[in-house]
């Protein structure tokens, strides 16, 4: 194993790791953008008023995406084990 190949494998494994925590991270952003909006034309500090929307956000995009985010780790890690034989011999 050479130092090129070690790099490739970093660099497909953060494309994956971005890949699957883009969506999630975006909508938390907006959502909490959009909370932000109302908290100050409302002038209504509430901890819990950004926290719960951005929750279930979340949630709701893992529940969309999810089948999505599954099969695309699973075909990160079907590459990566069917690579073991290249990389070692």
């Amino acid at each position: 194993m050479n130092i090129d190949t070690v790099m490739e494998i970093g660099r497909q494994a953060i494309e994956a790791a971005l890949m699957l925590a883009g969506p999630l991270l975006l909508v938390a952003l907006a959502v909490g953008l959009l909370v932000s909006f109302f908290q100050a034309a409302t002038q209504i500090n509430e901890a819990t008023l950004s926290f719960i929307p951005k929750l279930v956000a979340v949630f709701v995009v893992l529940i969309l995406a999810g089948p999505w985010m599954l099969q695309t780790i699973i075909d990160f890690m079907r590459r990566m084990l069917e690579s073991i034989p290249n990389i070692i011999g």
